[in-house]
């Protein structure tokens, strides 16, 4: 059976965040440990860590998720912003550790004036940089596969190859798979075919062992769009199928998958708790 969640507001703190999944039904949730559009945050605190490991214990949910702050390009060719999120990621990292939370996943970034194969060298130059100053901890870092909008990194599967071909710590890099993003990017997930073809080109370039976690979100743009634009499960130009391939591929039982899909309310109902229910009536 899947593990499936959805990512989850701290407003009012982190253990409100795990008991927003709860009453969603998930399994497992992704959160922000500090707003996504502000580099800094206040220090967290032993208690709201505390408070954040008995949530979790309490609901009975696995596998906490932290996503970076959008404003991190690792790939940048300006050399004060790339300095400021290399230094924002390790923060996140250490803030990620503190809530014993095992992964953080990232967006390789962006080589806007530049070109591809400098956007590359800055990513790897970050990663080798991040995993020197964060040796000391448990938590790793998981670079998500990007829709390639704009100058952004991640879309090819040959792009995220050669980051972990370079950096000097490959072991402790992981990746994140978006469904949307690799659709968007120009990869086929159905039928069943295209599925697997899609698959085994990832894993002859990066492992599959190495998706340590999935993003499960619909895609509102056609196939090699290149456009990130996230759709309610079902409702976008993917549908169904690729979820069912998915949700039933035993290789991925152990995956934690979560939900970015839109949030809001549908006829009252909260549009996680609809997109959980869809996802779980595919799975055999």
């Amino acid at each position: 059976m899947s593990i499936l969640g959805a990512h989850q507001s701290i407003v009012g703190g982190f253990d409100k965040a795990v008991e927003r999944a709860r009453r969603c039904g998930c399994d497992c949730l992704q959160l922000f440990t500090k707003n996504n559009n502000q580099w800094v945050a206040g220090e967290i605190t032993p208690r709201q860590a505390q408070r954040f490991r008995e949530a979790l214990d309490a609901c009975g949910l696995t596998h906490p998720l932290a996503h970076d702050s959008y404003l991190i390009n690792l790939a940048s060719p300006d050399p004060k912003l790339w300095r400021k999120s290399i230094d924002a990621f390790i923060v996140e990292m250490r803030r990620a550790e503190t809530l014993s939370i095992p992964f953080v996943v990232t967006h390789p970034g962006a080589y806007t004036t530049a070109d591809e194969q400098t956007g590359l060298k800055n990513v790897v130059r970050a990663v080798d940089e991040i995993h020197s100053q964060t040796s000391d901890l448990k938590t790793r870092c998981l670079l998500e596969t990007t829709a390639g909008q704009g100058t952004a990194l991640g879309w090819r599967f040959e792009q995220l190859a050669a980051v972990l071909d370079r950096v000097k710590s490959p072991d402790r890099l992981g990746f994140c798979f978006d469904t949307c993003h690799v659709f968007a990017a120009g990869y086929p997930l159905a039928p069943e075919k295209n599925y697997r073809d899609t698959l085994s080109a990832f894993d002859k370039l990066l492992g599959l062992e190495r998706i340590r976690a999935f993003h499960l979100n619909d895609s509102r743009r056609e196939r090699g769009s290149r456009v990130d634009r996230h759709e309610h499960i079902g409702h976008g130009e993917l549908g169904l199928e690729p979820f069912r391939l998915l949700l039933n591929d035993e290789r991925f039982d152990e995956i934690p998958m979560y939900l970015e899909t839109p949030k809001g309310t549908e006829d009252g109902v909260d549009w996680d708790l609809i997109n959980l229910k869809t996802l779980r009536s595919l799975s055999r």
